[in-house]
């Protein structure tokens, strides 16, 4: 029985060594890479009116309200003491916006970025929260406490979301490995990212928020990456 209850123990414990050693390697990496690595500014939209009132998604035609400019001119405030070497964007409309009045005073141009667009919402896209609740509550469940395996009515499957915008992080520090790039995009695709960096379970979104007008700060080098800041002011 001690021998069991020891084997049951090591099993337990086996997965917090694990993180622990590649918390270590993530360490040595770092400390091996030398230079900072890219700077990823990941903006969420500022205000639209569709903002409290249901899932957007891929919708045509949701642009920034009154509220939502002028908070894109504060970004432009916000961010005027950094270098940014390029802007990429969702091709959402509300996100190319965003970032307008900031590229249109910085020498990058914005560049689209399908693997940051908005989540497909298929089925969802357009409805209330309220709606989607009552009438497909079983699915909303799933979307809301198990994230990893959600996925809307004829829309994207979350986990496939979490897989492209985080190829697109790893290959844009590829492509600028000591630059500050900005990328405007939403809000659950910002979570997915974060949460792979902090090595946390889809699953566990709801327990941080990445609000409209926030920018959120990663680090990304030659194995290892590190948050430096999330849901900032923007």
């Amino acid at each position: 029985r001690p021998q069991r209850l020891h084997d049951m123990a090591l099993r337990a414990l086996a997965p917090l060594a694990q993180r622990r050693e590649r918390q270590i390697e993530h360490r040595e990496a770092r400390g091996r890479g030398g230079a900072g690595g890219s700077t990823f500014l990941r903006v969420r939209h500022r205000a639209h009116d569709w903002l409290g009132r249901g899932l957007a998604g891929r919708l045509r035609g949701v642009s920034l309200n009154a509220q939502g400019w002028l908070q894109a001119e504060s970004l432009v405030d916000r961010l005027q003491s950094r270098d940014i070497a390029a802007i990429y964007s969702s091709p959402q409309p509300r996100a190319q916006e965003t970032v307008a009045p900031l590229a249109g005073r910085r020498k990058p141009p914005i560049r689209m970025l399908e693997a940051v667009d908005e989540v497909g919402f298929g089925g969802w896209a357009g409805r209330a929260v309220g709606w989607v609740a009552r009438q497909d509550g079983e699915r909303w469940r799933q979307w809301c406490l198990h994230r990893s395996r959600a996925q809307p009515p004829g829309g994207e499957p979350f986990e496939q979301v979490r897989r492209r915008a985080v190829a697109a992080l790893h290959e844009l520090g590829l492509r600028y490995p000591d630059g500050a790039v900005l990328i405007a995009s939403h809000g659950d695709v910002i979570k997915a990212v974060i949460a792979t960096s902090l090595q946390m379970s889809l699953d566990d979104l709801e327990c941080f928020d990445i609000e409209p007008a926030s920018v959120s700060v990663l680090q990304l080098g030659a194995g290892w990456q590190k948050v430096k800041m999330v849901n900032g002011p923007g």
